[in-house]
């Protein structure tokens, strides 16, 4: 039986011990709204890493305030910031797992009831603690408040955001980032023509609509050490027509991995309402798709939930990586199961509790 799940990965200068990856899952439990990781921070992820996974990346993390989806979401836009997150990085890494974090923001889907509230997903209003959102125009997400346009001291300011947000990760000590550009935030918004009907350089044609993604990027691989690998989270496909296609992906794939980007992330949807064909491992053709065409390579996620299907995922090469989410959520030690399951000799046990597993 082959062990392609716990064959090592090395990005730049930085290897991970196995393939399977927990991807950026909000938690929603900052409750001084301040953008600190507190104990369910370290709780939540030390128990993953402990699990056995490879790397971790940190929920979609503020760039700057307006751009949390919530209230209750993470931030890095200051140094308490970075100060709250550097024990659970240490943690992370002394369990043997990678540390990353995902720089997010939300745009036109920002300053919304975090999910579990009763109003879970609806805009704030301002008088009540939202915000005023901003996307690439001003066509508001299904449901939610109309966001103010971005001019061009807006968009330089949200490239120096995540090139801010990047450096205090590093001085964190994480070894991984993600850039945020799906599930329609702002940078997705920019990429899809069902958000962004510019007519400026930001706007019409694909090369136009790329351009934010393309700053950010080149403004985080500037702060971050040349050991250190980058991502970025693509949706593959709108699920609706006019919207971005996996065509458009793969040469965005393409200009990323000229700029230095060492994965893509390939998930789907989120920038519209739309009907989704969910099922068992139902994006991985997409990551295929990136990997093949832009010659990169890619990590596929969405209801991956049992080993053998990871396994089939990496042994057929339809991705180099496999993110494991809600069945690392279910079962933390997953990671441990799937050695089990795949008869790899030494499965990722933390000491103190070999004695469980002999």
């Amino acid at each position: 039986m082959t062990h392609k799940l716990f064959e090592p990965i090395t990005l730049r200068g930085v290897q991970v011990r196995n393939r399977i990856w927990v991807p950026p899952m909000c938690q929603y439990v900052v409750e001084k709204h301040d953008g600190v990781a507190n104990s369910w921070h370290m709780a939540h992820l030390g128990a993953l890493a402990q699990g056995g996974a490879g790397a971790i990346i940190v929920e979609a993390t503020g760039v700057v305030p307006e751009g949390r989806i919530s209230p209750r979401d993470l931030g890095l836009w200051n140094d308490a910031q970075a100060e709250a997150l550097a024990p659970i990085v240490a943690f992370l890494r002394s369990q043997g797992a990678v540390a990353g974090i995902q720089l997010a923001h939300a745009g036109r889907k920002a300053s919304v009831h975090p999910e579990g509230s009763p109003l879970d997903g609806q805009s704030i209003p301002i008088e009540e603690g939202g915000w005023e959102t901003v996307g690439p125009s001003a066509i508001s997400f299904e449901g939610l408040r109309a966001p103010r346009e971005l001019d061009q001291a807006g968009i330089d300011a949200v490239v120096a955001a995540f090139a801010a947000s990047a450096r205090r990760a590093v001085e964190a000590g994480f070894e991984l980032l993600e850039i945020h550009g799906a599930h329609g935030y702002l940078l997705h918004e920019f990429l899809s023509p069902l958000s962004n009907q510019r007519t400026d350089s930001y706007g019409g044609s694909l090369e136009n609509r790329a351009r934010l993604l393309l700053q950010v990027v080149d403004a985080v691989r500037a702060q971050i050490s040349e050991e250190l690998p980058l991502l970025v989270r693509l949706s593959a496909t709108d699920w609706t027509e006019g919207g971005v296609t996996i065509d458009e992906t793969v040469q965005v794939a393409e200009w990323l991995r000229e700029r230095g980007v060492d994965l893509i992330d390939v998930s789907t949807g989120g920038n519209v309402l739309a009907p989704i064909p969910s099922g068992p491992g139902y994006q991985v053709r997409f990551a295929t798709a990136t990997r093949e065409r832009a010659g990169i390579p890619t990590g596929a996620v969405g209801h991956i939930t049992n080993p053998a299907q990871a396994e089939q995922i990496l042994v057929t090469e339809q991705a180099d990586i496999v993110f494991v989410g809600r069945e690392m959520l279910r079962d933390p030690r997953f990671p441990i199961r799937a050695a089990q399951a795949v008869r790899y000799p030494t499965p990722p046990v933390p000491l103190p509790y070999l004695r469980a597993h002999r």
